[in-house]
Formats: structure tokens, sequence, C-alpha cells
């Protein structure tokens, strides 16, 4: 299912009220449960789920970098925060490289990432053109990957640190006429389980944020309503206090709504059954 809208919008830096490092004793060690606020870089953050989540990790007292596409709406976002702004598109050549080098030039260091970015598309896979096909792949899969990738070595190499990837639940059961949405989520899902494999020991851990339908405009940019009466859709604070659970409880995985996991259990534990109930009720 759906979690975020894209933001579209202008590039390039900006701050509002720059934020300086902490000192390390004033610090969680995010690979364990957060105790402490620390600084945090958040994607996705001009709308939606990024939105509720910079405001809960700025209730929290944590220090922000905040990146979307949509300048307006980020310094918004970002206003009352101690939070830095970085509007820039991530599927831009090298821009991870370029926010990663914002975000520790203003911070110090990163205790924390939250990739919420993402876009959908919705409609038969044979009717979806190219430039649709690319930009779900590029903006929910490639770019999340390729930030991971900058930041995780500093975190590495600071023995501490936490990502939190907003998956969806269409990553763990597929959904009709969003197969190449699906398919980017539950890449995503894969990635975090085998990123926290393999970072066991470092001090870096790796959490799974799984939404349902979120309220946000997500439905408006993918340009096809939503169109069931159930599940209803959740607002993004649900989904912010879910991260916010992952980060200060050290948790692996989290479904939003909870019984959400139901599903995903039962096609894992018999996936006949649950592909028979999933054509008779869709």
């Amino acid at each position: 299912m759906p979690h975020a809208p894209s933001h579209a919008g202008t590039a390039g830096a900006s701050d509002t009220r720059t934020p300086a490092a902490l000192p390390d004793d004033a610090r969680a060690r995010p690979g364990t449960p957060a105790r402490r606020p620390g600084t945090a870089l958040v994607t996705g953050a001009s709308s939606g789920i990024g939105a509720a989540v910079a405001r809960r990790l700025s209730a929290e007292g944590w220090r922000l970098v905040l990146n979307g596409r949509d300048a307006r709406r980020l310094g918004e976002v970002a206003a009352g925060a101690s939070a830095a702004v970085f509007p820039e598109d991530l599927t831009r050549p090298a821009a991870e490289r370029r926010l990663t080098g914002f975000a520790l030039e203003r911070v110090g260091r990163l205790d924390l990432l939250v990739a919420c970015a993402g876009v959908g598309w919705a409609g038969d896979f044979t009717a979806m053109t190219r430039r649709s096909f690319d930009e779900v792949i590029d903006v929910n899969l490639v770019t999340t990957l390729r930030l991971v990738r900058q930041v995780l070595p500093h975190m590495v190499e600071a023995g501490s640190g936490r990502m939190v990837l907003v998956g969806s639940l269409a990553g763990s059961v597929g959904v009709r006429g969003e197969a190449v949405y699906s398919a980017s989520k539950a890449a995503v899902a894969a990635f975090a389980d085998a990123l926290r494999y393999e970072l066991r020991g470092t001090g870096v851990g790796v959490s799974l944020v799984v939404p349902g339908v979120v309220d946000t405009p997500f439905f408006e940019h993918r340009g096809t309503p939503y169109p069931r009466n159930r599940p209803r859709p959740v607002p993004p604070e649900r989904v912010a206090d879910a991260v916010w659970r992952a980060v200060s409880r050290g948790r692996d995985e989290i479904y939003v709504p909870g019984w959400l996991r139901l599903p995903a259990r039962v096609r894992g534990a018999a996936p006949g059954l649950y592909r028979r109930l999933a054509a008779t009720f869709g």
C-alpha cells in the first residue's frame, strides 16, 4: 500500500536555524534504543510521512537536516525546529553525495537516517509509461540505496547509528494495479533485512516501518484515488510514532497499524491460501 507522496519543487541548499553538533555524551547510541536526542537526516520531509517524522523528532529534541524537492513546503516544516534544509531532487546525479556532505557540515555527524521519500503509480502494468516506471523505481528504491551507501560508512566509523526505511504493505503482499510500486517496496524490505544482518556487531541498526494506507497527498500525486472502504487510511502521525518506536526501542520492523502483520504472515505461512483470498477479495 502507498505511504508518502513525491515532492516537487526546486533544488539547492538553504538553512533555517543551523544546528550545531552535539557533544558525544549528549547522543544516543542508535544501534541500540535511543535514550537521548541526536542528529537526524529525514528525506521526503516536505509533506506526508516525512513531515510528520520531522515534527516528531523535533519534539523529541533531535537536531534535523530535512530533504525534499519542494523548497517552500520544506521551509514551512522546518520553521520553529532546529533544522537545516536541503531542497533537492535525490534522483539527480550525485545528489546523495551533496546531501550527505551538507548534513555532515551542518550537524557534524549523523545518528539517524529516516528515508521517507516515495512516489506511487496505479493502473495496469502494460499501460505504465517508461517515465513513470523509472520514477517509481528511482525514487522508492535507487535513491534510498544510494543515500544509505553514503551515510552508512560514517555511522560504522562512529560505532553507532540507525537507518529507518519506510516501506509499504504493498512490498509484503503485493497490491493489484501497483505492480512496480509493490516491487520497489519489496526490494526495500529485502535490502533492510540483508543490511541488518551485515551490520551486526557494528553498532548500527536497521529498522523497516511498514505502513498500510496513509492519509497523505500520495493518492493525488499518483493520479488515482484510494478506492476501498477498508483498511481505512491512518494519519501520517501514526507512522511517525512508529518511526519513533523503532528509534527509541531499537525495533527491527513495525507494521502500521499493527494488525497488518497478519496478512503478511498468512502469505508467508500459507501462500496458496493467501493467493486464493487475495483473488477473491482483491
